[in-house]
């Protein structure tokens, strides 16, 4: 596998909900070069048009974690776009001339798919025709022009495999106009853009950037963690904000399950205890952390330990403990 090429930076992500704040890629090559060269993992939610209860193998677009979203405009290697108000403002400015110019474009493709299709059918029918002579002792040979007859036969038996025809008709619709690079005998086939590029493309980066916005314990740890190499991905699935990966989670399973609190927050004891259990259960450490905070004169007469030390985040380092059950 070819290794990702760097994209122009930085590179736009879309928030496409204005109430609950959600962060879209939708380049696989920015999403495979994120992965490869910052530890950037999100989550995969497209589905399938025809299977949109499918929920095993999903596919772009890629949902960053807020955390993962504000850290890369920190960096300086994305910026956010409001994707609802560019879209509409896009769409309203766009002339005549550029619409036309998309539509044909649509229209090359499809035509281009339908000739690639009639070439397939043409290769299996001869395939077919291959293993039907072999079958009964006959002579095999190839014929250039195979009867309709055969054809429709190769075609039931296609609908018996599958249990349904792969017909034309049933994956998508022809347009009426003929196309001039697939030739007369094409009918070009409607192509349904996944996205809206290039007719809108994303805005420049102008200004100060937004960023998003978290909470601020999560995302000191979150930052310190993936300061350290780790992978951190949705904990949801473990009770926790994070599963903490040392490597990709495709080569390595997760070493801590992670919660995050602020230095002087109260935590239940009974927390600490299911906590601690959960983690040795799946074999894993439960690791909870925030930011350290400096000790002020008068009470204790100078700073908690190291404290002062410059950090990730506004001057104090975050510190994080693991807690682990014995005797399981």
């Amino acid at each position: 596998m070819t290794a990702p090429t760097a994209p122009n930076l930085p590179f736009p992500v879309l928030q496409v909900s204005q109430k609950v704040e959600r962060y879209l890629l939708y380049d696989i090559n920015v999403i495979t070069w994120l992965r490869k060269n910052h530890n950037i993992l999100g989550v995969l939610i497209g589905t399938l048009p025809q299977i949109p209860q499918q929920n095993v193998f999903l596919g772009l677009p890629l949902e960053l974690q807020p955390e993962e979203a504000r850290l890369l405009v920190e960096t300086g290697l994305a910026y956010i776009v409001n994707d609802l108000d560019w879209h509409m403002k896009r769409l309203a400015s766009t002339d005549a001339e550029q619409r036309e110019k998309i539509k044909a474009d649509l229209r090359e493709k499809g035509a281009r798919v339908a000739k690639d299709f009639k070439s397939n059918k043409k290769s299996r029918t001869r395939e077919a025709l291959k293993r039907l002579h072999a079958k009964h002792g006959a002579a095999v040979g190839q014929r250039s022009n195979p009867s309709p007859a055969l054809e429709e036969e190769e075609d039931a038996s296609e609908e018996a495999l599958f249990g349904e025809s792969l017909s034309r008709e049933t994956t998508v619709t022809p347009s009426p106009g003929p196309s001039q690079a697939a030739g007369p005998e094409f009918k070009p086939w409607t192509v349904t853009p996944t996205t809206s590029y290039p007719l809108v493309a994303p805005p420049p980066n102008t200004g100060p950037p937004d960023l998003p916005n978290v909470n601020p314990s999560s995302y000191a740890l979150f930052k310190h963690l993936h300061s350290l190499g780790y992978f951190l991905s949705p904990g949801i699935r473990f009770g926790c904000q994070f599963s903490v990966y040392p490597g990709d989670p495709l080569r390595f399973h997760s070493h801590f399950l992670t919660m995050s609190a602020d230095w002087d927050e109260e935590i239940d004891l009974l927390d600490l205890v299911g906590g601690g259990r959960l983690g040795t259960g799946v074999k894993k450490g439960w690791l909870i952390g925030g930011v350290e905070q400096k000790v002020q004169e008068g009470e204790g007469g100078k700073d908690l330990g190291d404290g002062t030390k410059k950090g990730l985040d506004g001057g104090a380092r975050v510190r994080t403990f693991c807690i682990e059950w014995g005797g399981m």
